[in-house]
């Protein structure tokens, strides 16, 4: 089956792609029968189990329910970010791209952003164990908020000049790699019985960022357009 070009042109360059797990893996997909469509979707089920690890982690009060929600938080976290990468190999490199293939790798990924940093929010909100520099929940709302403007802007620019700009610092691998990094983080501290401020940190981090992000990518598109 023929690659849409549309799906060609809004692919994220990644060095992931060309290792010989990726490719591995990519091709255990397609002996298993699975679809980029499907493997899309999928995407959105890891994110609402990093979600419900969230919600569940800051309420943890034995060492094996605190390692158990933080580490299955980050590995849903890396999961999701598994099932973007694949999903466009199985259907650039393995031949199965669809003609709404484009949807299907775009869509989930905004809800997906959304159930994991809104979910972040909620994984430490009101607990007498986090730095109180800033309220978690809308905090995980306003790293919501910034990660889709960065997506909109892309889609933005793609549609006015038919490219897509995937500069960070702060893009979808920056993100969850962030949000991961502070998982293990919290995870020490809330073994510790210490102050925790991981993902309050990596969500601070995450919105900052997110907002150069949108402000980059915004400051390129309109030279973009005056120089056309």
């Amino acid at each position: 089956m023929s690659v849409p070009e549309e799906h060609l042109t809004s692919r994220r360059v990644l060095k992931s792609r060309d290792t010989s797990w990726a490719r591995a893996l990519a091709r255990l997909c397609l002996r298993a029968g699975l679809r980029p469509n499907g493997i899309s979707i999928l995407s959105m089920v890891f994110a609402g189990g990093a979600m419900a690890c969230f919600m569940v982690a800051g309420d943890q009060t034995t060492p094996a329910g605190t390692v158990g929600a933080w580490l299955g938080a980050a590995a849903c976290v890396q999961l999701r970010l598994l099932a973007n990468l694949l999903d466009g190999m199985v259907a650039v490199e393995g031949g199965q791209g669809s003609a709404d293939g484009v949807i299907y790798n775009d869509a989930p990924d905004r809800l997906a952003d959304v159930l994991i940093l809104v979910g972040a929010g909620y994984s430490g909100a009101g607990e007498p164990g986090v730095v109180k520099l800033f309220d978690m929940l809308p905090l995980g709302w306003c790293a919501a908020c910034a990660a889709l403007g960065t997506a909109y802007i892309r889609l933005l620019g793609a549609s006015l000049t038919g490219k897509h700009d995937f500069r960070g610092p702060m893009a979808k691998p920056h993100r969850m790699a962030a949000l991961t990094l502070g998982c293990f983080i919290e995870l020490g501290q809330h073994l510790a019985g210490t102050q925790r401020f991981g993902i309050q940190l990596a969500l601070v981090v995450i919105f900052v960022g997110g907002l150069w992000t949108c402000w980059r990518r915004l400051r390129t598109l309109v030279v973009a357009l005056k120089t056309r």
